[in-house]
């Protein structure tokens, strides 16, 4: 019987998960975190956000992850591979990417090489926890074709001009993100940042420039409460489940010292729990 994560930190679990959820899915950096979450009245360090998402953020990561496969909530009809370079201590390393045909990341792997034995690793990856897609698309690179001529499924490659326009917009969101940390340093970094990150993209993407605005503000409000459901799950488990806890909705509550040009995700704060409407303000560490 595991406890709880939480159980020896004194900030509130609700901080935390805002804390990294602002961190991975914005372009902000760790002080841009510390400042934010200041104004809310919420004193920590830089480097105590940095601890968090270290700590939490793959264990979030990975319950969004298991969610999606157990749930069957991606698509293997076609795929979308490509590869970006990445510099890490000014060395050039590879970060693959595999996409379904909605935008959602499906895998994320970085190697040194780019050659077939990394490629075969990558599709090796992406196929033990999805399964074969019926069409997958790449860029003229002859690694993918060796790689899927050792797997079996070399039929099932489309090489085209644009038809890997999907998975090269998906590297946008991630350049961004690399920019606000200043590159990297060590490849476990890159590795751990980039399944952090398209975890809980996939969670928060929207695609709004296909649905009007009410429909997006529903979807948003849907995908921050289900932030919290997930986040809020119990790590008990002595029957080998996941059990549930209480649930913490986020409501727009603004602080009376606060004006309303502050952003939305700067605002919300549980009505589950608290004593007082503004003891997340008076939070101290």
């Amino acid at each position: 019987m595991t406890s709880s994560p939480f159980r020896y930190f004194k900030t509130s679990p609700e901080i935390i998960r805002l804390a990294v959820m602002i961190y991975v899915r914005f372009p902000l950096s760790l002080r841009n975190v510390e400042d934010l979450l200041h104004e809310r009245g919420i004193e920590i360090c830089h480097e105590k956000v940095r601890y968090w998402w270290n700590r939490f953020g793959p264990m979030f990561a990975a319950e969004i992850r298991k969610r999606r496969v157990t749930n069957c909530s991606y698509s293997n009809w076609r795929w979308h591979l490509d590869e970006v370079f990445v510099k890490i201590n000014g060395e050039t390393h590879y970060l693959w990417r595999a996409v379904d045909h909605e935008g959602e990341v499906l895998e994320s792997f970085v190697t040194k090489r780019r050659n077939r034995k990394a490629a075969l690793a990558f599709l090796k990856k992406a196929m033990k926890r999805y399964g074969q897609p019926k069409v997958i698309a790449t860029d003229r690179l002859k690694s993918y074709r060796a790689a899927m001529k050792v797997v079996g499924n070399q039929a099932a490659q489309e090489v085209g001009r644009w038809k890997n326009n999907r998975a090269e917009n998906s590297h946008l969101p991630f350049r961004r993100r690399e920019r606000a940390v200043s590159r990297f340093r060590l490849r476990r970094s890159l590795q751990k940042l980039s399944s952090i990150h398209s975890a809980i993209f996939n969670r928060f993407n929207f695609q709004r420039h296909l649905v009007s605005r009410d429909e997006f503000k529903i979807q948003r409000d849907a995908s921050l409460i289900e932030w919290q459901q997930r986040c809020a799950a119990s790590f008990d488990r002595p029957t080998g489940k996941l059990r549930r806890v209480r649930i913490c909705l986020m409501v727009w509550t603004a602080p009376p010292e606060r004006h309303h040009d502050v952003p939305y995700w700067c605002c919300l704060k549980p009505t589950v729990g608290r004593s007082h409407p503004h003891d997340d303000y008076n939070t101290r560490d």
